[in-house]
């Protein structure tokens, strides 16, 4: 091994307080991106029950008429 090749080696295994930033935003970011979709799949089942009450409430054609005004939203 040559000084230059250990000279990276260390580099590579101290990380600089940049390093160590970047790496926590881009964990931040998957974590956000995690939660987004969990609230996707929770904003979707909420308008599937809405919907189904709505049909045990008022009737299949009031659900029915319901679900065709979504396009009209």
């Amino acid at each position: 091994m040559t000084s230059d090749e250990t000279k990276i080696e260390t580099e590579l295994k101290t990380e600089t307080r940049t390093t160590r930033f970047a790496n926590w935003l881009m964990e931040r970011e998957e974590r956000r991106q995690e939660k987004e979709s969990n609230l996707e799949a929770l904003v979707k089942w909420n308008v599937l029950i809405s919907f189904l009450t709505l049909a045990l409430v008022g009737g299949l054609e009031s659900a029915q008429t319901a679900i065709a005004m979504i396009p009209y939203l």
